[in-house]
């Protein structure tokens, strides 16, 4: 029987690419979206992984969407809390409503995700949480203060829940990607990308979704049982840790 694996923020960008891949490696997979049901309901299309709606960061939204994923696909077996947002600004120019946004969603969303299935996980003596940090969250980033933060603490929470996982068979690692060439990122100014972006990485290119998600399959895998609490850092040598 097929492992359940549920994708947050999985229909789009990096996550659309992680959910295909987890889908490729023979896994039943779920996607989570929050707002973007025309993308969604393209992605369902074309790769025939459903896909579901609520907020990460809505605790309630979050254990009644799982409940409906369990419902349709069996245990959740693996999580990947890819789900995020942006909210930039330099720190002086910060509301708190940007600040409490990013937070809810790219922190927050991690317990609201991982909490509701935990306790299965415990049960069944297996499981795989994967939480997609940041580069940011590495070295932080001017203009990011609540993103770099948000994604700093998804580290610490993957180092603390790995030690109460390990006994149970539950890992919990961390990816941090750098620049991925995503529709968001290739939106950029072309020459902001040729000159100021790309010189920073070594290997000399974007990031590709795919590489992230081969990343993911790899944490996921049955046999990465003796990982957990690390970071991958996938950003064409970066920023090196």
């Amino acid at each position: 029987m097929s492992r359940v694996a549920l994708v947050t923020g999985g229909s789009r960008g990096i996550g659309a690419a992680i959910s295909v891949a987890l889908k490729t490696a023979g896994y039943e997979v779920a996607a989570n979206y929050a707002g973007n049901d025309e993308a969604a309901a393209k992605f369902t299309a074309e790769t025939g992984i459903p896909a579901y709606k609520w907020s990460v960061a809505d605790y309630a939204a979050c254990a009644a969407g799982i409940a409906r994923v369990e419902a349709d696909l069996g245990p959740i077996d693996v999580l990947v809390n890819n789900a995020g947002i942006t909210r930039d600004a330099m720190f002086h120019k910060m509301t708190p409503e940007m600040w409490k946004e990013v937070m809810d969603t790219n922190l927050s969303g991690l317990f609201n995700m991982t909490h509701p299935v935990w306790t299965g996980m415990r049960d069944r003596k297996f499981g795989r949480v994967i939480n997609i940090s940041s580069i940011n969250g590495q070295k932080g980033q001017a203009g990011q203060t609540n993103y770099s933060a948000a994604k700093a603490g998804d580290l610490g929470f993957t180092k603390a829940l790995a030690q109460e996982g390990a006994r149970a068979g539950i890992t919990v690692n961390a990816i941090c990607p750098g620049y991925i060439g995503t529709e968001m990122v290739r939106a950029i100014d072309p020459k902001v990308l040729a000159e100021r972006i790309i010189p920073q990485i070594p290997v000399g290119r974007l990031g590709e979704p795919e590489e992230i998600a081969r990343c993911v399959v790899f944490l996921a895998a049955d046999d990465a049982g003796f990982i957990t609490g690390s970071t991958l850092s996938a950003n064409g040598g970066q920023f090196v840790v």
